[in-house]
């Protein structure tokens, strides 16, 4: 494994998670995003990250000063991408704008630059013949709060040449991940196999009227110990995440309830920027939501 440079494209909630955390464990980082805007709001990100880094890690100022000093931002693309050794693509759940992306990185990224999808969802077969080097591209997935969560799913298409596949796993570890490696494309990889028919359930409880949020929440909180409800932790994941694989189901599968869903979290979330946890408020009201009244479980 030869990587020093890396380019992370997309600078969302988890783009900028990836980022700084590839940067704090030493490694050369540029952060690509469509316009300025969009890289000034991840440079608030990364801020306040440093100070989680500090309060969850113990690490030190001269340690999250020198993890930014080796970050850069750009929002050309060819730029972004002159040195990158990997690329890792954070950008929107949607096929159509990942595809039109690859098509367009494969012809600019040096010849010898691995790319890895972060999707959620979606498999590298879906998009391998898209970037024009199928046997560089693979997937490697992040859990939110990668500093605390830090797994790192790595999933190779069957195109994926082996030695890269190796490759990306040593360096997952070298950025303080667990590495899981898949040997099969699996939708949803080990993770969201499991966590995203969980969240599904509980959003069509709401859009079928059977439950309120908190009530949901405070059933599994109850019934199985577990720390967040379902509602709880679609506000880590973000409501546009949430909403973005909702529509994709929809259109997919033409279910009424997932349509439904998906004009619920549009008009009553997004559309009034109640985008989750990093906007101050999703399914609940930041920082104190009320699943964290020391009440909320008994009544």
């Amino acid at each position: 494994m030869d990587y020093k440079n890396i380019t992370v494209a997309g600078s969302g909630v988890l783009g900028s998670q990836i980022a700084f955390q590839t940067a704090f464990k030493g490694f050369e980082v540029t952060v690509y995003d469509l316009n300025d805007e969009a890289l000034e709001k991840a440079k608030g990100r990364i801020i306040k990250l440093k100070e989680n880094y500090k309060a969850d890690l113990g690490a030190s100022d001269a340690e999250v000063d020198a993890a930014y000093s080796r970050m850069a931002f750009q929002t050309d693309l060819a730029q972004a991408v002159s040195k990158a050794d990997l690329v890792i693509e954070a950008i929107p759940e949607v096929v159509a704008i990942k595809t039109e992306f690859y098509q367009k990185l494969g012809k600019i990224a040096p010849a010898h630059t691995v790319f890895a999808t972060n999707s959620s969802t979606l498999l590298p077969s879906q998009f391998a013949e898209a970037t024009g080097r199928p046997e560089k591209f693979l997937a490697i997935h992040f859990a939110n709060t990668i500093w605390i969560n830090n797994t790192a799913e790595i999933m190779k298409h069957p195109g994926t040449d082996e030695k890269v596949f190796n490759d990306l796993i040593e360096f997952a570890k070298a950025i303080g991940m667990v590495a899981l490696p898949l040997h099969k494309e699996q939708p949803g990889y080990i993770l969201n196999s499991l966590l995203v028919p969980f969240l599904e359930a509980a959003e069509l409880l709401l859009v079928k009227e059977v439950a309120d949020v908190q009530t949901v929440d405070k059933t599994w909180m109850i019934a199985t110990g577990a720390p967040l409800g379902p509602f709880a932790i679609l506000d880590v994941v973000g409501i546009r995440t949430a909403h973005n694989i909702v529509q994709a189901k929809a259109a997919a599968t033409g279910n009424e309830d997932f349509k439904k869903l998906a004009a619920l979290l549009q008009t009553e979330y997004i559309d009034q920027g109640k985008l989750g946890r990093e906007t101050g408020e999703g399914f609940y009201k930041y920082p104190k939501p009320a699943f964290m009244d020391p009440d909320f479980l008994k009544y």
